[in-house]
């Protein structure tokens, strides 16, 4: 076999099962649609650390999300990604909501989330001076964070890269055969053979089960759009503000993001669309609305830019994961939130059931740790005048808005699982994020990407084949 085990969906649950398989003596290679890691709903969801007390006690969602949100500190140190634990608070506006907030509460003490309490509409206040002034009382869930999610995915990849995880982009599963002793499966790049297939394809995890499995799955794509603050309203709140959830989920949420910008979204439109992730004025104007519920004022002239991200659903109404009625293939579908909260530790419960059916033993070498980019923005003065010394590309600034310089940008392109693409350099480095929403950056960028990669401009793209900037017209 080429392989013992494919995991099909390089987005946050594949990076991180992807990690964690490669903890063992195992060959593994990554299957990925896109050009990069981290292109699907893993680019474009809340960055939210879920303390986990919304879910239902004895769920998937549950069992995982409490799991994972206590693995992320300790993840974050290991693997150099940013991450906060800034607590969150959900709201509720009248008496008759004081039900629901309860049973939340009850649902996290079951679940075994700690510290969870419930405050007063003066305490709620006292502590986020810019809440409406309805609020009448609030769950208080002081375990609760933020993460970057691009951080996230991208430190588990290459984490699994640096120990021996293959990954392959650009390649879109379009078959799967099951044979005798294992799996083929076809993609437009090429045939891949394994002993073993796990399915973490995000919003096509049902096509990519029901090419293999008789009991079908659907998965319905939940579109979600977002508004993008400035920094200079990024302490507007210091926790994560919901409010008492629906019945398509937790509603218009407000969040100070790790890099210091302010979040306001999603809205919930289910659609039949899987590529669907286009912005629309209702959306927008949703988004904006329901922020008002929670805040005394909406800084609406601080947008710097909005953006949708479509979420897994499951008409299952729960996680689906583990081995599936044929041997050797695993799901890890219907990921929706708190899947990015959840991701860490179902990595390790997918690698320890396929590890334990493989019979495969523990790397004596396995590398826990990985170093990140340097960041000049956050970096000390001896640390920067110390990455100067070392490469005086660190003191050319090429995005102004977040403090990029050419320095970084060449680390994220030349280092494991570098980047290929301007959106690449973006997520790895933030070049592009600012207010100027690479307005002013981009063009150096491209020629950094081009130099770096050896090709020519007209070859560099934002997210892969289709997406060129330049053309060559002779």
């Amino acid at each position: 076999m080429d392989n013992d085990c494919i995991v099909i969906g390089a987005g946050v649950v594949g990076a991180a099962i992807a990690r964690e398989l490669s903890r063992y003596d195992l060959k593994v290679a990554v299957l990925e649609k896109a050009s990069d890691v981290c292109e699907g709903t893993s680019k474009a969801n809340s960055g939210i650390v879920h303390a986990g007390f919304d879910a239902k006690p004895g769920t998937l969602k549950a069992l995982y999300n409490v799991k994972g949100s206590l693995m992320m500190e300790q993840l974050s140190r290991e693997l150099d990604f940013d991450y906060k634990r800034n607590g969150s608070l959900v709201l509720a506006f009248a008496p008759e909501d004081m039900d629901k907030l309860n049973e939340l509460k009850d649902r996290g003490i079951k679940n075994g989330v700690k510290d969870i309490k419930i405050l007063t509409g003066d305490e709620v206040k006292t502590m986020e001076p810019a809440l409406s002034d309805d609020v009448y009382a609030a769950l208080y869930a002081p375990t609760g964070g933020i993460v970057c999610p691009f951080g996230l995915t991208l430190a588990l990849a290459e984490n699994a890269c640096v120990n021996g995880v293959s990954f392959v982009f650009s390649s879109e599963v379009e078959n799967i055969e099951k044979t005798e002793d294992g799996f083929v499966v076809k993609t437009g790049t090429g045939e891949y053979h394994a002993r073993t297939v796990i399915n973490a394809a995000g919003v096509y995890a049902d096509a990519i089960h029901n090419m293999v499995c008789e009991d079908k799955i659907n998965i319905t794509a939940r579109k979600g759009e977002y508004c993008l603050y400035d920094k200079k309203v990024g302490n507007l709140v210091s926790s994560t503000i919901f409010r008492v959830p629906g019945a398509m989920g937790k509603g218009i949420l407000v969040t100070p993001t790790v890099h210091g910008n302010l979040l306001i979204g999603p809205t919930a439109e289910d659609t039949d669309d899987k590529e669907n992730v286009a912005t629309t004025a209702e959306g927008i104007a949703s988004v904006i609305k329901g922020g008002a519920v929670s805040l005394k004022s909406v800084p609406g002239k601080s947008v710097i830019t909005s953006f949708a991200g479509l979420r897994a659903h499951s008409d299952k109404g729960d996680f689906i994961i583990g081995r599936t009625s044929v041997k050797g293939f695993y799901d890890a579908a219907g990921i929706e939130s708190p899947g990015l909260s959840a991701a860490p530790a179902i990595g390790e419960a997918i690698a320890g059931m396929v590890s334990e059916d493989l019979g495969a033993g523990l790397k004596e070498n396995f590398i826990a740790t990985r170093k990140g980019i340097p960041n000049m923005a956050h970096a000390d003065d001896e640390t920067r005048k110390e990455l100067i010394k070392q490469d005086e590309r660190f003191a050319t600034v090429v995005c102004r808005c977040e403090l990029v310089t050419e320095g970084e940008i060449v680390n994220a392109i030349t280092r494991p699982l570098g980047a290929t693409t301007l959106d690449g350099v973006k997520r790895r480095t933030r070049a592009g994020m600012g207010r100027c929403q690479s307005g002013f950056c981009s063009p150096t960028v491209m020629g950094i990407l081009a130099r770096e990669l050896d090709k020519p401009v007209t070859e560099i793209t934002k997210h892969g084949k289709g997406s060129e900037f330049v053309t060559d017209h002779k």
